[in-house]
């Protein structure tokens, strides 16, 4: 019998990866801090789990989690790309400290079998294509957004890009403290398997959607920041011209990644640490959803504001071949499908 311990596991996130792996027969350890500002109620999966309620830098609690577990998935986070810099102490606090505190713990309790929770925004911008092959795009110029122009440049020449898909070998780039921070748990993560031979896969989500989003807060995902103007009969605020491009992955499909990634880990042949993307296989633009979403809504249609954030991200989306190959693990839930489901389904108070 598996034993797994999910920290976050009362999450939008963790909350399905535990549903998952009760339906594979494993037994099922929770840890999570019910922070009131994600959590105004009790959620069902404390009463249908062993759960702990407390933090994960709380070296104590971690040590009680740990005994008797085979494998850790740590979803345990502060997410979104935040407010402004004052959110730079919490984000690594929650996410590099709280991480180091997980490993630490795993090393006592001699656990080997690490899934990460990581992030597209490791990758700052995606692959960009010129000319001449591949183009790393600086940042864009400011000129350029002012007049309405978001497509990033080649810096030598001042062509126009054209996105790619990207790779889990690009390079690292990260654009904001949250995709710091992010980068700061894989570093950990692959140095703790290195030492104490243990075996970690990084997920690399990309855009997560689905039933259970947190609703009206700036750390939500997209989605659920459009889902929440169409339930107050407000028109969905599109930023640039909507033409971002990104892959948008539903929740269950991202707990069935883990699901396969927890099994990996357990494999002789395993790499001691290995990145995976997580994404759909499908392009679709920021626009695009949030029409889809409007559409199946009944709600206004989107306002596309021209506005722009400078260290915003044009265009980022993913190549999942490798989890594919090495995790034998697909994308499943449609972006139709997932929309339509993710309309009729309440956001999380």
């Amino acid at each position: 019998m598996t034993r797994v311990l999910v920290t976050g596991g009362a999450g939008f996130i963790g909350s399905r990866i535990v549903v998952a792996a009760l339906a594979r027969g494993w037994e099922v350890r929770v840890i999570d801090a019910l922070v009131p500002s994600v959590h105004q109620t009790r959620p069902e999966i404390a009463r249908e789990v062993e759960f702990i309620e407390a933090d994960v830098t709380d070296p104590a609690a971690l040590d009680r989690c740990m005994q008797g577990v085979d494998v850790v998935s740590h979803q345990a986070a502060k997410v979104g790309m935040g407010v402004d810099f004052s959110d730079a102490p919490d984000y690594m606090r929650a996410n590099a400290v709280g991480t180091a505190e997980v490993l630490a713990a795993m090393s006592r309790a001699e656990i080997g079998r690490l899934v990460l929770a990581s992030s597209m925004v490791v990758y700052g911008e995606g692959r960009y294509v010129g000319h001449h092959g591949d183009v790393r795009p600086g940042p864009r110029r400011a000129e350029d957004l002012q007049n309405g122009m978001f497509e990033p440049r080649d810096p030598a020449s001042g062509e126009i890009l054209n996105p790619a898909l990207t790779v889990e070998d690009a390079i690292l780039d990260p654009r904001s403290v949250y995709a710091a921070s992010k980068l700061a748990q894989e570093h950990l993560a692959t140095i703790w398997a290195h030492e104490v031979g243990g075996k970690v896969a990084m997920l690399r989500y990309h855009n997560v959607y689905g039933p259970g989003m947190p609703r009206d807060t700036p750390y939500a995902g997209v989605a659920a920041i459009f889902r929440s103007s169409l339930e107050h009969a407000q028109a969905p605020r599109v930023f640039e011209d909507g033409g971002q491009r990104r892959d948008f992955v539903h929740v269950d499909d991202i707990a069935s990644a883990n699901v396969a990634a927890m099994e990996w880990t357990a494999r002789m042949d395993a790499a001691p640490s290995r990145a995976f993307n997580i994404g759909s296989g499908t392009v679709s633009t920021i626009l695009d959803v949030a029409s889809e979403l409007s559409r199946v809504c009944n709600g206004p249609e989107p306002i596309v504001t021209g506005q722009f954030r400078a260290a915003d991200v044009r265009h980022i989306t993913a190549s999942s071949e490798r989890a594919h190959a090495e995790l034998a693990w697909s994308a499943s839930v449609g972006l139709a499908e997932g929309l339509r489901e993710f309309a009729a389904s309440p956001l999380r108070d």
